[in-house]
């Protein structure tokens, strides 16, 4: 059973800086990242970084984001800085099968950024 568990997610000021952690279970994984999903919009990839260690960045975090992966535990981390309130949003971890590229998803953890 493909099990995601999230942590890291909370409140922070603008400007702050927050770690987003995900542990996944049960199955071997190609491309991992973090989607995220705010009120009233619809999820969209923040980042992901591929087995061989490419990673990609929505533009709007480039620079701010970075991802990493610790692929002897199949961990995935989101380091956060310079956060802005147009990062408020709930964070997913997302994992997909090494060979049939199914999708599996975390929980999902809020990040919430204002003054």
């Amino acid at each position: 059973q493909v099990q995601l568990a999230e942590s890291g997610g909370g409140f922070v000021q603008p400007g702050g800086s927050l770690r987003l952690s995900c542990a996944a279970s049960g199955s071997i994984f190609g491309v991992m990242g973090w989607y995220r999903q705010a009120p009233g919009k619809q999820r969209e990839l923040v980042a992901d970084n591929t087995s061989g260690g490419s990673t990609n960045y929505k533009d709007s975090v480039k620079g701010r984001f970075t991802i990493s992966r610790d692929s002897a535990n199949n961990t995935i981390y989101l380091q956060m800085n310079s956060l802005k309130p147009e990062d408020t949003a709930i964070y997913y971890c997302n994992a997909k099968n090494m060979w049939s590229g199914a999708p599996y998803w975390g929980q999902g953890t809020w990040v919430t950024v204002a003054s």
